[in-house]
């Protein structure tokens, strides 16, 4: 809900039209006793949530509601033939601030039609950054249809802009400690470990860590050679990519999809996850085949979380 800026106030406004509906559907079977136990089961959710929202924009540093900012493009790069990474500034000029390494961000945008539309986007920049940086793969038209806020900020969205995003939110972030690192990402899940990559290389340059990304080309790898220069800059890490096709320029790279079953974990290994369902579901099966802790396994759905059900 912090996402959309939602209040407590508003708490009272959902709670009139949902029992409203209610009543107008089920009639007279919403007696008396059956409305007082629902009344009191709605405010037993609405206070825990409430009460959680209130730490998140404590802890965000805004005032309840205040989630959105106008930000201003300082500069698109076009990444791959279908990713574009944009940086962001806040236009009153105030320091954008900084974020924790895995987090993510909400954009606002007011399409054509005049509806409102709202994305998730992952950091994929250093935390401490005095921009953020955002990488939007844009979604075609397919098997399912083309992702309306994608394609509006591919085509649409240039330097000089203006935004309307987010604080940042999102609990898939690296935790403290010296502990070795998994990070599993495939096509635009490299975000997130981009920016965990970047506040290793400044903050614990030194912790041992295994980076994995799939995807189907090297060409549309997003952030490629960034990813392997900080990969190159930290001591104890190692990068391994597989390409469902290969081709000359990633010698190094293994054909077919990501097999972690083949790596030598260390002991103690934390791994973090980020990529479509079906990468996702292999990636932990297998971890949790060669004996990793399911608490050891993190991950980010933007979505309904409904994949572990479904094993």
């Amino acid at each position: 809900m912090l996402l959309l800026g939602i209040t407590s106030d508003q708490y009272k406004l959902v709670h009139q039209h949902l029992f409203a509906a209610i009543v107008e559907v089920l009639g007279d079977a919403v007696t008396p006793a059956v409305a007082a136990a629902w009344d009191e089961v709605y405010w037993l959710m609405a206070n825990a949530l409430i009460a959680l929202e209130t730490r998140l924009y404590q802890e965000s540093g805004g005032a309840e509601g205040g989630t959105w900012r106008p930000m201003e493009i300082v500069e698109r790069r076009e990444e791959t033939s279908d990713t574009v990474s944009f940086l962001l500034r806040r236009t009153d000029g105030t320091p954008t601030g900084a974020f924790r390494p895995g987090q993510y961000v909400s954009v606002q945008v007011q399409l054509p039609d005049g509806a409102r539309q709202i994305r998730q986007y992952s950091l994929s920049g250093a935390p401490r950054d005095p921009y953020w940086r955002i990488t939007v793969k844009r979604v075609r038209a397919g098997a399912d249809p083309a992702g309306e806020v994608s394609s509006w900020l591919h085509e649409h969205a240039r330097p000089g802009d203006t935004l309307t995003v987010s604080a940042p939110f999102g609990d898939l972030v690296l935790p403290a400690g010296d502990g070795p690192l998994l990070l599993a990402s495939a096509g635009i899940g490299v975000t997130p470990m981009l920016s965990m990559l970047h506040h290793l290389a400044a903050q614990d340059p030194t912790r041992p860590v295994l980076v994995v990304h799939a995807d189907r080309t090297p060409a549309d790898h997003p952030h490629r050679e960034e990813q392997r220069r900080l990969v190159e800059a930290l001591p104890n890490a190692r990068l391994h990519l597989w390409y469902e096709e290969l081709d000359g320029s990633a010698p190094d790279a293994s054909a077919g999809r990501a097999d972690v079953g083949a790596l030598d974990l260390p002991v103690g290994v934390t791994a973090y996850l980020c990529g479509p369902l079906p990468f996702m579901r292999t990636v932990r099966g297998d971890l949790l085949y060669r004996g990793l802790p399911a608490h050891s396994v993190h991950y980010e759905v933007f979505g309904p979380d409904l994949w572990l059900g479904t094993e």
